[in-house]
C-alpha cells in the first residue's frame, strides 16, 4: 500500500496533544479541494482533523473566519487545535448527519427555518477584513462554463462557442450581481456544508472563502440547491420571507419582492453557470467522477430561470439549439 505521510504526520500531531494521546484517525469526509477531514476518536469523544497541505491550502482564512462567524452567535466548529506550519486543525465534531441526508417535504419547513435564521445571523457578521466578491471574480467564476463545460466537456470547438453572446450574458449578470446591497457570503450554503445538531441547529462548515458580496447568493445556494430541488413556488415563498426579515433585520433597505426576486434569479444563474464549469473541471482536472451526476439539475435551474430574461434567453436558446439539454439530461424543476 502506498505510504500516506500526511496522515501520518497528522496522527503523531493530534496524538501529542494532551487528551488525545491514544487517539485513532478515520476518514470523515473528502472535499472538493486538496483538504481532507479525519475524525479522531479519544477516551472523551470524538473531533475533526483537517488536512490542508500548505502548498496547496491556506488555513488561515478559515481560522479567521470562524471566529468571524462564532461572534454571530451561529454553530461552527469550535477551534480546539492548530498547527499552521503542517496545514493541520482539531475541530468540534459537528457530526455527521448532513441536510441533504434528512431533508423531505416533511422536514423541509423546520430545517429551513433554522438554516434561514442562521443565514440571517450570517449576513450580519462584520465583513470588514474580507475580500470583495468582485466583477473580476465574478467573471473568472463563470469562465470556468465554456472552458470546461463546453470543450473539455462536451467536446466544442471554438468556432462553435458563441463567445460574444457568453461574454454578454455574462457582463448582464456581472451588473446584475455588482448592484445588490452587499453582505457577508459563504459562497457555499447548501444542504452539504449544513449539518443536523441537536442545539444551535444547523451546525455551518467549508465557509473558508468568504467574502463580501451580493447578498441573495447564500440564499440561492441554499434555496436553488445543486443536490436537491424543491417546487418552484416554495423556493419563492421561501424568499419572500427571508426577504421581509431581513429588511426587519437591517441587512437589507426595504426592497419590492418583485426585485428582490430577480436579484436572487440573476444571481443563482451566476452560480449554477459557474457550477457547470466547476463539476465539469472536478471530473477531467481532480479525477471526482461523482460531481457529474449533479450536472442535470444545475443544468435544468439554468434552462427554466434564463429563459425568464432578456438579459439571459439568448444564450439559453443558443444551448437548446445546440442540443445540450440532450447531451446531459436535465432534471423536472415542479412548479
Amino acid at each position: 500500500m502506498t505510504q500516506d505521510t500526511r496522515l501520518e504526520q497528522l496522527t503523531q500531531w493530534v496524538n501529542s496533544l494532551p487528551n488525545w494521546e491514544h487517539a485513532v484517525l478515520e476518514p470523515a469526509s473528502a472535499d472538493a479541494s486538496f483538504r481532507r477531514y479525519f475524525r479522531a476518536r479519544g477516551t472523551d469523544g470524538t473531533a475533526i482533523c483537517m488536512d490542508a497541505p500548505p502548498d496547496k491550502e491556506d488555513i488561515r482564512p478559515f481560522i479567521e473566519v470562524t471566529h468571524l462567524l462564532s461572534a454571530t452567535g451561529v454553530h461552527v466548529p469550535q477551534l480546539l487545535a492548530q498547527n499552521l506550519l503542517d496545514g493541520f486543525l482539531l475541530l468540534e465534531d459537528l457530526g455527521n448527519t448532513s441536510y441533504l441526508s434528512q431533508l423531505t417535504p416533511a422536514t423541509a419547513k423546520d430545517l429551513y427555518a433554522d438554516a434561514l435564521h442562521a443565514l440571517l445571523q450570517l449576513q450580519q457578521a462584520n465583513c470588514d477584513h474580507l475580500p470583495v466578491y468582485n466583477e473580476r471574480t465574478l467573471r473568472r467564476e463563470m469562465e470556468l462554463m465554456p472552458e470546461w463545460f463546453l470543450k473539455t466537456h462536451l467536446g466544442f470547438t471554438e468556432e462553435e462557442i458563441p463567445h460574444e453572446l457568453i461574454q454578454h450574458t455574462f457582463e448582464n449578470l456581472i451588473e446584475a450581481a455588482v448592484g445588490q446591497p452587499a453582505a457577508f457570503v459563504h459562497r457555499d450554503y447548501h444542504s452539504r456544508n449544513l449539518m443536523v445538531t441537536t442545539a444551535n441547529n444547523p451546525g455551518i462548515i467549508d465557509y473558508q472563502d468568504a467574502l463580501l458580496g451580493p447578498a441573495t447568493y447564500d440564499l440561492v445556494s441554499l434555496l436553488r440547491d445543486c443536490y436537491i430541488v424543491w417546487p418552484q413556488a416554495q423556493v419563492e415563498w421561501w424568499v419572500d420571507c427571508y426577504r421581509k426579515e431581513a429588511i426587519a433585520a437591517g441587512v437589507l433597505p426595504p426592497v419590492d419582492q418583485q426585485t428582490y426576486q430577480q436579484w436572487f434569479d440573476l444571481m443563482g444563474l451566476q452560480r449554477h453557470l459557474k457550477v457547470l464549469g466547476i463539476f465539469a473541471r472536478l471530473n477531467h482536472r481532480d479525477g471526482k467522477p461523482s460531481y457529474l451526476d449533479d450536472l442535470p439539475l444545475v443544468l435544468s435551474y439554468v434552462l427554466e430561470i434564463g429563459s425568464r430574461y432578456p438579459e439571459t434567453s439568448e444564450l439559453i436558446e443558443w444551448m437548446r439549439r445546440a442540443g445540450i439539454p440532450e447531451r446531459i439530461g436535465t432534471v423536472h424543476i415542479p412548479a
